[in-house]
């Protein structure tokens, strides 16, 4: 025990030394406050705030338009080095411009005044060069950005057959481009918020100004601005921090890689959330419906998108419900079971030791456990892992009287069932709903499975999205948005954006369709 607590105090002593490092730099940027008129000064300063840092880089050089010492910073690995050698380092010391001409002689892009250390370093820390003149109070920040990043590929999570192959990159900038080759429109804005103490997060809401109500974006701009936290790394960590309810097992908000989708979700009223440095954007306020809606439903004709918008519903039921069925009618309601399959049942089990519940149980964590497996590992591995571990020890379990044929032929069908689901954070939470419902079965039967749904159902009424309702249209009811829920009605016949939305402009479009010349 001596040694424990003495371990314990050795780690907390290094971890407020830490902590008092990473202040001390924070209390050096805000003592010194503004930037100072001499360059040796200022230099020693950033020297000060970012010691141990060897990726910064300081140039010093003879600035030609004034004629005075000059100096270049920035970090190495977040920035272009030709656009600082050939927009920025040459321009600065072998042209000068006229003073009504502008400022800097150089050719890039962006170009800001600063005069607090707190907005340099935020500046630097953003990929951006900062430059300081001898004589001169502020700096200026330089566009230099030119991070390692990854070429724009289809999305991995959600996959289309007839919609469009270009998914969301760990870069907010790239993201909303993508964004805006769907929606070229001026009234699509962008605020930008930056959140985090000791690093700042680019935040960036869109949203179209005539469509988007305006106590939805303020709801949304409240919630975000009250984070005080280090960082946000992630799209999930900032779902976590402002959804209504955190304890749900259902997600609240949609969180997407497809520019598609979010273009789609921004014309109908809705909010897009781009967090700089996450691959998928955050849309929200949604329903339940908009879980088991795909992309493709509105690239295929109407009947074969109802059928699978149908099909959705009903694997949805079956990935929640079917294991917990089976363990009611083989353990309580017998008389639900017709006879000759009853008595091929009890042959099968006849050899099983263990209860039903067991049997499932250990089933459905051996399929978790697959499916865990086949995603850590590489592709090509993983599909095997998953198809051939799942023959192998299914077969192997029941040779040994582990478990009987048809459960192996009730989880197998739970797990395509699941698979169905478009939206993976939805899929993710019915695997979940999946094992109370089997213990709840166990317990009451039928019975119990009817209470379970009914608890559901009470749970997903209750439940809000950035303040609406979460299982609008269906509670409360509008029937009118029932065009596109369980059917999807052409879509010539959708005149009207979704009510649960509220939306500015409720119509998005002509009822008039154009018809071919009638014989």
């Amino acid at each position: 025990m001596r040694f424990f607590h003495r371990l314990f105090r050795w780690a907390n002593r290094h971890l407020k030394q830490a902590d008092d490092s990473a202040q001390k730099g924070l209390d050096l940027m805000q003592e010194r406050g503004m930037l100072s008129t001499a360059i040796t000064q200022n230099i020693e300063s950033l020297n000060s705030i970012f010691n141990d840092t060897p990726d910064l880089v300081v140039r010093t050089f003879l600035y030609k338009q004034t004629g005075s010492q000059a100096a270049l910073v920035y970090l190495s690995g977040l920035t272009d080095k030709n656009a600082i050698n050939n927009n920025v380092l040459h321009q600065l010391m072998f042209y000068t411009v006229d003073e009504d001409q502008g400022e800097l002689p150089v050719t890039l892009g962006s170009m800001e005044m600063m005069h607090s250390w707190e907005r340099a370093m935020t500046a630097i820390l953003q990929g951006n060069c900062f430059l300081f003149i001898d004589g001169f109070s502020h700096g200026y920040s330089l566009e230099t950005q030119g991070w390692p990043q990854r070429a724009i590929t289809d999305s991995q999570i959600e996959a289309s057959l007839k919609g469009a192959h270009q998914g969301f990159i760990e870069t907010s900038n790239q993201n909303i481009a993508l964004i805006r080759r769907y929606i070229t429109s001026r009234e699509l804005k962008i605020r930008e918020l930056y959140i985090g103490r000791r690093a700042k997060s680019k935040i960036s809401i869109l949203y179209i100004e005539d469509i988007t109500l305006p106590e939805l974006l303020q709801e949304m701009v409240n919630r975000i601005t009250k984070l005080d936290i280090d960082c946000i790394l992630n799209t999930g960590e900032l779902v976590e921090y402002i959804e209504d309810n955190p304890f749900s097992l259902f997600p609240q908000m949609i969180t997407t890689e497809r520019p598609d989708t979010a273009a789609s979700q921004l014309l109908q009223g809705r909010i897009c959330v781009v967090v700089d440095r996450s691959s998928s954007v955050l849309i929200a306020p949604v329903s339940l419906v908009a879980f088991f809606q795909g992309i493709d439903d509105y690239s295929t004709r109407w009947p074969v998108a109802t059928f699978l918008r149908l099909l959705r519903f009903l694997a949805c039921f079956v990935a929640a419900f079917l294991p917990g069925i089976y363990i009611a009618c083989i353990s309580f309601n017998h008389e639900l079971i017709p006879l000759d399959l009853i008595l091929s049942v009890g042959e099968f089990r006849a050899a099983v030791p263990y209860p039903p519940l067991i049997e499932a149980l250990l089933m459905e964590l051996m399929l978790e456990m697959l499916r865990e497996a086949g995603i850590r590992l590489p592709s090509p591995i993983g599909q095997t892992v998953g198809i051939v571990g799942g023959i192998v020890i299914g077969q192997a379990a029941v040779q040994a009287g582990i478990v009987s044929n048809i459960m192996v032929v009730i989880v197998a069908s739970t797990a395509v069932a699941s698979f169905i689901l478009p939206n993976y954070d939805m899929a993710s939470a019915i695997r979940l709903v999946r094992f109370p419902v089997m213990i709840i079965a166990s317990l009451f039967g039928i019975i119990g499975i009817i209470a379970g749904f009914m608890i559901l159902i009470a749970q997903v009424i209750n439940l809000k999205s950035l303040g609406e309702s979460f299982s609008s249209p269906i509670a409360p009811v509008r029937l009118s948005d029932w065009k596109d829920v369980f059917i999807r009605v052409p879509l010539w016949k959708m005149v009207m954006r979704p009510k649960s939305v509220r939306s500015l402009q409720k119509k998005k479009m002509s009822s008039n369709r154009p018809k071919g010349d009638e014989q």
